[in-house]
């Protein structure tokens, strides 16, 4: 009989502070060398679960443990949390919270310089494994030179030193740009395959790890496994609407055509699945043109705008002619690969730094002749990291700082900073510390603290990374109800191509700081070359309406952002 590489039995688990199991009667079984995905929305288990995996549970995290957790049949609770990374190696979300070393190199070996490897062995066992993830140009640069993707496969190279039998990835998609997240796949996929070690993937984005194939798909919601299914089976269902998770969208244009999606019909990938074409080619002719925008102010104008940074010994432009404008009341994305200067043109808007160039205007003022302090009266800024945001231990006064240092009433504070933790879905930890709180529930606090300011246009970088797809739905319609309301304005600074799609109706492609597109995001995730240069993702729909032989795939995206758009906005906000 085969041992488990991962066995819970009847397995419930409650944090010490709290009176509430967050899991409860678990029962699961991973054989070697399977691969399986983990998802759920927030708060449904699925991080407790991991942490059961990688022995943070009951090592670093104290609770009470009813039932049993085995790793190649040990009981994890009489095992060391030495001994559990033997056998398990994770590569966290925040990769930057992995790193020990100065150097690529340094960092992958500090596993073995901890075993007493001797030097010859060492440098050996370094390369193995940074050929495996290839990184082998990398290893005499610092850990923060590299991309996203590139620090994910150093923290990966890190655990392969322990040659551990089982690779636990948590949400290994959140900080990549869409190519990037690709090869990420490809990667833990080719690993898989090659090694054959046990895989667990934790990530709410289903399309993307669909990309290539796994065994099962665990469903967890409020602490309970909902289902343990191949990922036919499961996609044939409405589990993962119920649910909260978002299902590959070239299904979702199937389900709006009439089709019922069946297990037999392969539905786990668009390569392997089988449909009537009829039936989309029939809802693409029923679907009219979508009404244009009316036209509106300019809010933000960019003319010509072109930035280097003042140390820089050859004066590279990070930064080169960027020209565009915002209208009042307008959703727009900015889109591009890591480094394309996305994040530059944001602090430059916001007067962090200084245009080397051209000019920004709101509202026809040339913002040059304000302050920081001044413009932050007009525009608000929602950093990636949320922890390079947060002030304060308690999650009200995190959200209500904004608003003190205006000197608002205590009682006009308490009632706004109430109304946006609801909106946000954080009203029910409002008396938390923020210490607390998940990775993606800091991201949503930092949003809270300030939208709560309500300023007429606010720029957010990756609002939506490390949200599931409950609370990205949550955000964004709060946001438009915001939009709406009270006229604000939105620069999203993302790499999910879901939000470019759904919720704006224009997108900025920046690409090695050079603005090479300004269109609609079907246009440009319809066009190959544009999303090669700027590490894009061509989107599933138009490989459908390709699959289907349709005459015009650019305009049946159109039509499905069209209709998802009437869908969200008939419903209430």
């Amino acid at each position: 009989m085969c041992v488990s590489a991962i066995r819970f039995e009847d397995f419930t688990f409650t944090y010490k502070a709290q009176a509430e199991p967050t899991v409860s009667h678990i029962s699961l079984s991973i054989a070697p060398g399977e691969k399986i995905l983990i998802a759920g929305p927030s708060g449904s288990g699925k991080s407790t679960l991991a942490h059961c995996i990688n022995g943070l549970i009951p090592h670093a995290f104290k609770g009470r443990i009813q039932g049993t957790v085995s790793l190649m049949g040990e009981d994890i609770r009489g095992m060391s949390i030495f001994a559990v990374s033997k056998k398990v190696g994770t590569v966290l979300q925040d990769t930057d919270g992995q790193f020990v070393g100065l150097r690529v190199g340094e960092d992958i070996a500090f596993v073995a310089e901890n075993d007493c490897v001797p030097p010859e062995e060492m440098r050996r066992r370094v390369m193995e494994v940074a050929g495996m993830v290839r990184l082998e140009d990398q290893l005499t640069k610092a850990p923060q030179q590299l991309s996203g993707g590139q620090k994910q496969r150093v923290s990966l190279a890190g655990v392969l030193m322990d040659k551990v039998e089982i690779l636990l990835f948590d949400e290994p998609l959140a900080n990549l740009d869409p190519a990037t997240g690709v090869q990420t796949i490809e990667l833990i996929d080719r690993l898989h395959r090659e090694t054959g070690k046990t895989i667990i993937i934790v990530e709410h984005r289903l399309e993307e790890v669909l990309h290539r194939s796994v065994d099962r798909i665990v469903v967890m919601e409020q602490g309970r496994i909902k289902a343990d299914l191949p990922p036919a089976d499961l996609l044939a269902t409405g589990m993962l609407r119920e649910t909260g998770i978002r299902e590959p969208l070239y299904l979702s244009a199937l389900r709006y055509a009439g089709t019922e999606i069946r297990a037999e019909m392969h539905p786990e990938s668009l390569e392997t699945l089988t449909f009537d074409p009829a039936r989309l080619r029939a809802w693409d002719q029923e679907r009219g043109n979508e009404a244009p925008e009316p036209p509106r102010s300019p809010l933000l104008t960019v003319r010509d705008l072109g930035f280097s940074y003042p140390r820089d010994p050859n004066r590279q432009p990070v930064l080169e002619g960027v020209s565009f404008t915002l209208a009042a009341g307008e959703w727009v994305s900015l889109v591009g690969k890591n480094g394309a200067g996305k994040s530059t043109l944001a602090k430059l808007i916001c007067g962090f730094n200084h245009p080397s160039t051209g000019s920004i205007s709101l509202e026809g003022q040339n913002l040059a002749d304000l302050s920081i302090k001044e413009r932050s009266q007009h525009l608000g800024y929602v950093m990636q990291n949320p922890n390079q945001m947060i002030s304060f231990p308690l999650i009200f006064d995190e959200v209500a700082l904004g608003l003190r240092n205006r000197g608002m009433g205590e009682k006009e504070i308490h009632d706004r900073v109430m109304d946006t933790l609801a909106i946000c879905g954080l009203h029910p930890f409002r008396k938390w510390p923020v210490s607390a709180l998940s990775y993606g529930q800091k991201k949503r606090l930092t949003i809270a603290a300030i939208l709560v300011l309500g300023p007429s246009l606010i720029i957010l970088d990756e609002p939506t990374a490390g949200q599931d797809f409950r609370h990205y739905r949550d955000i964004m319609e709060f946001l438009r109800k915001l939009n709406r309301e009270q006229g604000t304005s939105f620069l999203f600074m993302t790499h999910d191509m879901h939000l470019m799609l759904e919720y704006t109706r224009r997108a900025l492609v920046l690409v090695d700081g050079k603005l090479l597109a300004d269109a609609a995001p079907a246009t440009i995730l319809t066009e190959p070359d544009l999303i090669a240069a700027a590490r894009l993702k061509q989107t599933s729909l138009y490989n459908v309406a390709l699959r289907a032989g349709l005459s015009d795939p650019v305009r049946f995206v159109g039509h499905f952002i069209a209709y998802e758009r009437l869908q969200r906005e008939a419903a209430p906000a």
